[in-house]
């Protein structure tokens, strides 16, 4: 097998693992308000978590191989809050959905937005994913696991608020597999383009808008639409198991 094949088979296989979170749509679900409550806190302390001890840590150390010191991090906290202000764009100018058979629109855009946020995020994984196998099969074997256990709680904060606004599992089955198969398309766009221009301070950019975006949409979007159920212990419970789940996967696979 060759070293393309067996790297974009990894980001294939990685960026699909989102539709693990689709899985739980299978089966009869009671009590839809608790799960939605519990869904997008959940999601929402994955993708601080994310943000917190990945992306943002691997961003700056990218900025220290050219700045030093302060430069560095001030450069790190213009390109967060550039992310911010992209997903606060996103969610400024992302169309209104009038079909009567969305019954709640709010929670349609929501599971909208967090797809948007979720493909950026994967693009670039995949063009690591694909890089690294590319290089060292090994180092890619643990990238792309690391990046499976994490995309499943991902999968669910598209899933279940797709299901539970239009009450279409097909609907809430593509927009997962949408954002899942955006990995590979990171993995397609290195292989064609990107392997000869992609260095420290373009991934660096990118890793911390991202990161901008998702505390944005964890915070905005995901943890206040889970505070509305009135249930804040319950909120408080799910976020912090979605924090210490993706905590326990960076140090078993890290």
């Amino acid at each position: 097998m060759s070293n393309f094949t067996y790297a974009f088979i990894l980001s294939t296989l990685a960026g699909l693992s989102t539709l693990i979170g689709f899985i739980p749509l299978l089966f009869k679900l009671k009590n839809e308000k608790y799960i939605i409550l519990a869904s997008l806190s959940f999601a929402s302390g994955v993708m601080i978590c994310v943000s917190l001890t990945d992306l943002i840590p691997e961003s700056f150390n990218l900025l220290t191989t050219i700045f030093k010191g302060f430069p560095a991090l001030l450069f790190l906290l213009i390109f967060i809050c550039l992310g911010v202000i992209t997903s606060m764009l996103i969610d400024k100018f992302l169309p209104n959905n009038d079909n009567k058979s969305i019954s709640n629109k709010k929670l349609y855009r929501l599971g909208l937005v967090s797809m948007l946020a979720i493909i950026m995020h994967n693009i670039p994984e995949g063009v690591a994913t694909f890089l690294s196998s590319s290089t060292n099969k090994g180092l890619g074997l643990s990238l792309a696991l690391a990046i499976s256990f994490h995309n499943i709680p991902e999968g669910i904060s598209i899933a279940i608020p797709i299901y539970f606004s239009t009450k279409s599992r097909f609907k809430a089955f593509l927009y997962t597999l949408i954002s899942g198969l955006s990995e590979p398309l990171g993995a397609i766009l290195a292989y064609l383009f990107l392997s000869s221009i992609i260095n420290n301070f373009i991934m660096s950019v990118i890793l911390a808008m991202i990161a901008g975006i998702m505390i944005h949409i964890s915070i905005y979007e995901l943890l206040i639409e889970s505070l509305s159920y009135k249930k804040r212990r319950h909120t408080f419970i799910f976020f912090s198991i979605g924090f210490i789940f993706m905590l326990i996967s960076h140090f078993l696979l890290g």
